[in-house]
């Protein structure tokens, strides 16, 4: 619409235009040809000068304000019944129970301690341990030194345990306590098993294996 008045406007205007042109070019010729000047007075008062105006467009109307945003208010939701259930007492019931029985049971009387084992029979025969022949100091003796222990002067003393067979010679050696020397403990262990002589075990009468401990004390000669 505003478009429309704005195109009718300026057609009115280039008529305005074109009538004023024509009216100067009148004048200009009316002069040159040498017209009277009430002719062109005449003229002058006939015409009519239109002004036209331009409409001024229509003020935009300003949009209303936005309606302000109503709140939703959260729907209120009201606690369920409280329905409260009463539940019956339980009921009791007694049965009656018969009284125990008691039933004694006679038990049979503990048997009696048993005897004690009799005592071993005396000896058949005599019993003795394995005994030395001779002086156990002669087992060993300077001579049998190591000579490298005697070198360098290692002393020390050696415990041993023998086991003696039915003919009262040594079957093995152990040695019980070291001299911290092994030269010095083989040394003792070889000489007693080379010169030692036992009287054997008995028991009972009859010869049995039998054991012996001792000691050899090694020390240099001064």
């Amino acid at each position: 619409m505003a478009y429309a008045d704005q195109d009718g406007m300026s057609t009115n205007r280039l008529v305005s235009v074109i009538i004023v042109i024509l009216l100067h070019v009148f004048l200009g010729y009316a002069l040159v040809t040498g017209l009277a000047y009430d002719a062109v007075t005449s003229i002058k008062e006939k015409m009519t000068v239109v002004d036209v105006k331009e409409e001024e467009p229509p003020e935009e109307e300003e949009p209303p304000p936005p309606e302000p945003e109503k709140q939703i208010e959260p729907p209120v939701v009201s606690p369920p019944p409280i329905v409260k259930t009463v539940t019956p007492p339980p009921q009791i019931t007694t049965v009656a129970t018969p009284p125990p029985s008691i039933s004694i049971v006679p038990t049979a009387a503990p048997p009696a301690p048993a005897a004690p084992p009799p005592p071993p029979p005396p000896p058949a025969g005599p019993t003795a341990e394995a005994k030395p022949r001779g002086n156990p100091g002669n087992w060993a003796n300077t001579n049998d030194y190591p000579s490298r222990a005697l070198q360098q002067e290692r002393e020390g003393t050696t415990g041993f345990r023998v086991t003696v067979g039915t003919d009262g010679r040594v079957i093995d050696c152990t040695i019980t306590q070291s001299s911290g020397h092994e030269d010095l403990d083989a040394a003792t262990c070889t000489n007693v098993k080379r010169r030692a002589r036992f009287d054997p075990a008995v028991r009972n009468g009859e010869k049995i294996e039998g054991s012996y401990s001792n000691r050899v004390r090694w020390q240099i000669p001064k």
